[in-house]
């Protein structure tokens, strides 16, 4: 979640904040803030044991990426060397999988998939899907098919 998006959030919970210390009722609160009644009793329990400080964003969820900038530059520089420098065949395309060995290899701390996905969308990289098309493809007859059948049978 983005650091816009968790500030909008504790400013709801310091609303409902205020709606405690006035003696509002949790469903009363829930209604208002169209939110969960589970999540505000939640909310309130937080709140009557640390007051406001309780319900304050903690910063971004999940772990740390372990990988510092300078790392993540020289990842990068190792991605635009291609697959075939850091010996993956002669197919020229980047797959999770080899960028994961790659960062095990030379950074010595393993990713899972989705984590390395992560790693990618940060630096800038996108999922690349090629298209498959047959070697017998007749482009001609396809462009045909599409001008005479295909017409024929939408009317």
């Amino acid at each position: 979640m983005s650091a816009r998006g968790r500030a909008k959030r504790e400013a709801v919970r310091r609303q409902a904040a205020g709606w405690f210390a006035e003696g509002v009722s949790v469903p009363e609160i829930a209604a208002r803030l169209w939110v969960s009644q589970t999540a505000v009793y939640g909310w309130r329990k937080r709140w009557q044991v640390g007051g406001d400080l309780a319900l304050a964003s903690k910063g971004p969820g999940g772990s740390r990426c372990r990988l510092d900038e300078g790392r993540l530059r020289r990842l990068a520089d190792a991605l635009e060397e291609g697959p075939v420098v850091h010996g993956f065949g002669r197919d020229q395309r980047w797959t999770l999988a080899r960028v994961s060995d790659l960062i095990a290899r030379i950074f010595r701390t393993r990713y899972t998939l989705r984590g390395t996905a992560n790693i990618m969308y940060r630096l800038g990289w996108s999922v690349q899907v090629p298209a498959h098309r047959a070697v017998e493809r007749d482009e001609a007859a396809v462009i045909m098919w599409r001008r005479e059948t295909w017409r024929a049978g939408k009317r």
